[in-house]
């Protein structure tokens, strides 16, 4: 079992850009703040990551993989701290991997 991760887990992308999650569940919470599903939204502030030329080229987003398979939050399954997030920038180039920081203890996810 893993920890799910919710609206109050810290993420970041490789370049210490800021993930920060937009969730459509307003009905389960673990520990206090709302589940989050790979079908929410997550958008990336402040990523740095340049091209090898030195053309910015940010990560604006996370494309998750690995819900959880057996539990479900409002009919989607729920993302754990094994879940994996791919940020991307505009053009779909995987960036590298999210960094997740402090998922909430209380609940878990299969």
């Amino acid at each position: 079992m893993s920890q799910l991760l919710t609206l109050a887990t810290a993420m970041q992308c490789p370049h210490f850009g800021v993930v920060q999650a937009a969730s459509q569940n307003t009905l389960v919470r673990a520990a206090g703040a709302f589940v989050l599903r790979g079908t929410d939204t997550f958008a990336i502030l402040g990523c740095i990551a340049t091209t090898p030329g030195g053309t910015p080229h940010p990560c604006v987003t996370v494309r998750w993989s690995s819900p959880a398979s057996r539990s479900k939050v409002v009919g989607d399954p729920p993302l754990t701290e094994r879940s994996i997030g791919l940020c991307v920038a505009a053009d779909q180039a995987v960036q590298g991997s999210v960094s997740i920081n402090g998922a909430q203890p209380r609940v878990a996810g299969t």
